[in-house]
């Protein structure tokens, strides 16, 4: 049997990798921006019995999840301030970041879901990855670094399979 005759078009599966591991890359992005939006409302809710509510106005002190500008951290409070105790990191910079940490990786990772200038939009996503690690690094994070070096490895091979990028909108860039 010959590669002819069961793979007629070998790139294809290269263009399949290349939209799988844009998607998962979009989708992380996208999220993680998401997820700087996130916080949580205690909510006290009613304890049933037998699956009922009971009749004594027994409650449980629960929390629910929710979306809201207001909720808006870039980094977080508690990496917030270690991030603040750290001589080699900029003060001014830090603030700036924290306010455009989750706006850009939302805005990057809609550009490359839709194929949007996606060569740059990964090449800028690498960039943000690496700027993730280095104030990682600055306060020994060993593992998020870890995890982010993934991230990278990612990027760089969706950077390679971008020539077999079919579905972008913008493919010049």
């Amino acid at each position: 049997m010959s590669n002819e005759s069961c793979c007629a078009n070998p790139k294809l599966g290269l263009v399949y990798g290349s939209l799988l591991l844009r998607l998962w890359l979009a989708v992380r992005a996208i999220q993680t921006g998401l997820e700087k939006f996130s916080g949580t409302k205690a909510a006290d809710q009613v304890v049933n019995i037998n699956g009922k509510a009971n009749e004594y106005g027994l409650t449980a002190a629960g929390s629910i999840k929710n979306y809201a500008l207001t909720n808006y951290h870039g980094v977080p409070e508690a990496l917030m301030k270690k991030f603040e105790e750290e001589p080699l990191m900029l003060k001014s910079a830090l603030a700036l970041y924290d306010k455009m940490l989750g706006p850009a990786l939302l805005l990057l990772g809609v550009t490359i879901l839709l194929g949007i200038a996606s060569r740059t939009s990964l090449f800028l996503l690498g960039l943000l990855y690496i700027s993730l690690t280095w104030g990682l690094i600055l306060i020994k994070q060993d593992e998020g670094v870890s995890w982010l070096g993934v991230h990278i490895i990612l990027v760089v091979m969706a950077l390679m399979l971008s020539e077999n990028n079919r579905f972008a909108l913008l493919k010049k860039w």
